[in-house]
């Protein structure tokens, strides 16, 4: 009798509990953390990635329990031989790596102590903690990476020796030239920015070729994508770079007490030409919709993503005005953008996602589209005789360079315009305390430099197939 009262009681709570809403963790085990993963366009939810592994950890030989060499030691009451702190038994070790990094190990603690007795499990340290002999630290090797690392983050100018072809192709894409910034003319492809895999980047080649007799060469103030081509602008003295930064920023140097230099800050712009597929609903408007970044399950690639809607709280406020110039041909238009802030993607997630129209060979942002495009002529009418719209294809064109006739075409995307404060002028004026009049021959040059550049081979090939109508 008593069995079955308690099998009935609980198979009661058994219902109940399955029954209920509320969802019970145990105090024991309670809940995994998890993380949201973006893969092809599509959130997953899961477990976080897991902590270095026992193989990814070096350990220092135990402590010797002497003074460092070369170190002054701190003397004792009685006279004993002073002590030594973690962070600077670790820094013993590791005199090529920076400070900060080593610091960084500690405060994030990832630096753990082992006993000479190795009975005690081994613990966080802190940095100032007092080493006893025959204690051994386990640090990650990262910190080891770092020093080998460092040699191949940026190429310095004085470690690049491009050849006299290098130099002249460099120099055949410089557009302005003065005392304060060179224009470039950016091919695709070409990195902007160099890293451990990239040494022909834009920066390392520019920073030894287009030097033109200064001590450094021109440094970046703002880049472009890879894949995007077009107009690109670097300082070539710290005081035009330090200006140019707060141009490029969205409060675009409007923060000094020259009128002059506040209304040349106002009036620059950018204006980018793409190519995408499809056509907005509206000719022309204005996209407002905030950035946000995730990681992709590798942990390694990053993604833009929109935030509004995302369910991310962390975002970037991204403004794009666009323009359609033409009617939709071949199922493709051509639009206008100006980017009034400057994130990174901001164009080509704006076109994909707020848009609906991704720039063609934009493949990060565009796949679903460009895996349903067919890149097949199709019926569009002619706007001034209403007839069917036939492909023109200009003889002795090669379409196997990227053009939107290619298999894979390449990104349609390019800084076509860009208008910029004339900083040469401004130098004078914005490094002095008191506002004083400008020179006569200075103040008769232009408060404004406008700059055109031509679109890339593969864009022109597509330019002359479909832009027969544009407006």
């Amino acid at each position: 009798m008593w069995k079955t009262k308690t099998i009935t009681s609980f198979n009661s709570f058994l219902q109940s509990y399955l029954a209920s809403p509320t969802r019970r963790f145990s105090r024991v085990a309670p809940p995994q953390p998890a993380v949201i993963r973006v893969t092809n366009n599509i959130a997953h939810l899961g477990p976080p990635k897991t902590g270095p592994l026992p193989r990814q950890l070096m350990y220092l030989p135990p402590f010797p329990g002497h003074p460092l060499p070369g170190k002054n030691a701190v003397n004792g009451a009685d006279g004993d031989v002073g002590h030594v702190t973690a962070i600077s038994w670790v820094k013993y070790y590791f005199e090529e790596v920076n400070d900060k990094t080593i610091q960084s190990h500690f405060t994030k603690g990832l630096v753990v102590m082992e006993k000479e007795d190795g009975v005690r499990a081994m613990r966080k340290v802190k940095h100032n903690e007092v080493m006893q002999v025959g204690d051994k630290l386990w640090l990650p090797v990262s910190i080891a990476e770092t020093r080998i690392s460092k040699r191949y983050d940026t190429i310095p100018s004085g470690t690049l020796y491009p050849n006299a072809d290098e130099i002249a192709y460099l120099q055949r894409l410089v557009r302005f030239k003065d005392s304060a910034i060179i224009v470039l003319n950016k091919p695709p492809k070409l990195p902007v920015k160099g890293n451990v895999p990239i040494h022909n980047s834009m920066d390392a080649l520019a920073a030894a070729a287009l030097s033109y007799g200064n001590d450094e060469g021109p440094r970046l103030v703002h880049r472009l994508d890879r894949e995007t081509s077009g107009l690109l602008v670097m300082g070539r003295t710290k005081e035009s770079i330090d200006h140019l930064h707060s141009v490029f920023s969205d409060f675009k140097g409007r923060n000094s007490r020259c009128k002059a230099w506040n209304k040349a800050c106002e009036a620059m712009y950018q204006r980018y030409w793409a190519l995408v597929i499809g056509s907005p609903k509206d000719k022309e408007g204005i996209v407002s919709a905030p950035l946000s970044k995730v990681l992709l399950d590798d942990g390694k690639t990053d993604r833009v993503v929109l935030a509004q809607g995302s369910g991310f709280k962390t975002s970037q406020e991204a403004i794009t005005k666009y323009r359609v110039l033409g009617p939709m041909i071949n199922g493709c238009s051509w639009l206008e953008l100006r980017p009034i802030t400057s994130r990174k993607h901001q164009l080509r997630v704006h076109c994909a996602e707020a848009l609906g129209t991704p720039i063609v060979g934009d493949y990060k942002y565009g796949w679903f589209i460009h895996k349903r495009w067919k890149q097949m002529p199709q019926v569009d009418i002619e706007p001034t005789t209403g007839k069917q719209y036939k492909l023109r294809r200009p003889e002795g064109l090669d379409i196997q360079k990227g053009s939107v006739l290619s298999k894979v075409p390449l990104l349609h995307l390019h800084c076509r315009e860009m208008v910029l404060p004339n900083i040469a002028k401004f130098l004078h004026v914005l490094s002095q305390r008191e506002a004083d009049p400008l020179h006569p021959g200075i103040s008769s040059k232009p408060d404004l430099l406008r700059f055109v550049a031509s679109m890339p081979s593969h864009m022109k090939i597509s330019w002359n197939i479909m832009s027969s109508y544009l407006v």
